[in-house]
């Protein structure tokens, strides 16, 4: 029987991305949701679209009854409850989504005992960062034999090839300090900190990355517990971009920064001025992930670089490699989990070189 996938939020950039990675890796039979009729994709006889609001709770709640996987891509996910989450794990429906914050992160992990129990397997998290970058770090620590500290750091050039939402996610990630896992406990980190400059792989070379609150920034130190530093830091390319995001997050009032009214306006002209230079830096993404580490008695570093030329591309196929493990049964793990805690090294290498991803990955000498 032909497998049917519901994309809550289909319409979107990221959510576009999803559905056209499913479209071309699998023959399921794919619904798109959306608030407003108008379509930004080209339908198939595998692809329908359906209208439909998250607050349309029985109209929801049968779309996921009718569903052998969900993935949800409809943020921000600084506002969602789990709600859709919950009904996956009512219906015993698998879910998948692209949530790229830890309020969501930390009130989807309160529902995997249910989960389990349920025998439901929910990944949170996926995409390109968190998702692809998680499974690169797994696959960094896997090379020690005692793994202690993590540095990933992102960089995006313009828009990323992403819409209105992803901007949205920005501003909203510069409004609070939040907590990250230093030398052993958390401490309290102020966004876009810190800065420091990095090689990455041609065409970005030395660029600058800031802290920034991620989910990963408190799944990784779960997930691998003899890591005592976890830092997670954030890019853009140009580079005056990151210098407005600092005067934004240290100079503009913090009442300010917190009216949604702000945060859209920001939004909007931020992405209005990424669509101009998009034409010279062009969409792509770098992931960087750093582990460090004991290996045989001694101190080693092991880095890996990951490119990609579409940073919303990029996040499709992260979560439609993962959504397409679950539809071909090829993994299992019941209970809500981020990437690194359920897919393999193994299957991530599979997947990757399925799509055709190029991983860089080199011992450091100190």
């Amino acid at each position: 029987m032909t497998d049917n996938i519901l994309i809550l939020g289909g319409r979107g950039r990221i959510g576009s991305a999803v559905a056209n990675d499913l479209f071309s890796h699998t023959q399921a039979n794919i619904t798109i949701t959306g608030r407003s009729p108008e379509m930004s994709l080209s339908l198939s006889e595998r692809v329908k679209f359906l209208m439909l609001d998250l607050t349309e709770f029985d109209k929801l709640k049968n779309a996921i009854a009718q569903s052998d996987l969900v993935i949800h891509c409809a943020g921000p996910f600084h506002y969602r409850d789990t709600q859709v989450l919950e009904i996956c794990i009512d219906q015993g429906v698998n879910y998948v989504d692209v949530s790229d914050h830890r309020s969501y992160t930390q009130k989807a992990l309160n529902l995997h005992e249910k989960a389990v129990n349920a025998g439901v397997t929910a990944i949170i998290n996926t995409g390109i960062f968190p998702g692809i970058s998680n499974s690169l770090v797994r696959q960094g620590v896997e090379q020690f034999d005692i793994p202690e500290k993590i540095h990933l750091s992102y960089l995006v050039s313009g828009s990323g090839g992403a819409g209105v939402t992803v901007m949205w996610t920005t501003f909203l990630g510069l409004q609070h300090s939040f907590e990250a896992w230093i030398n052993g406990e958390w401490r309290l980190i102020e966004p876009y900190t810190d800065r420091e400059e990095l090689i990455f792989p041609a065409p970005y070379q030395r660029s600058g990355v800031y802290w920034f609150d991620m989910p990963e920034t408190i799944t990784l130190p779960h997930s691998f517990p003899t890591v005592k530093t976890v830092i997670t830091k954030f890019g853009s390319v140009p580079d005056f971009y990151n210098h407005l995001t600092w005067i934004t997050a240290h100079i503009f009032p913090k009442w300010l920064m917190q009216r949604r009214y702000m945060i859209e306006f920001l939004s909007h002209v931020s992405h209005s001025m990424t669509d101009f230079t998009n034409i010279f830096t062009g969409i792509g993404v770098a992931v960087r992930a750093e582990v460090t580490g004991q290996k045989d008695g001694k101190t080693a570093v092991y880095v890996s670089n990951l490119l990609h030329e579409n940073t919303a591309v990029a996040s499709g196929l992260g979560t439609g490699s993962i959504a397409k493990l679950l539809l071909e049964s090829k993994f299992k793990h019941p209970g809500v989990s981020p990437v690194e805690a359920a897919i393999t090294t193994e299957l991530f290498t599979e997947i990757m070189h399925e799509r055709e991803i190029q991983i860089n990955s080199h011992w450091v000498k100190i």
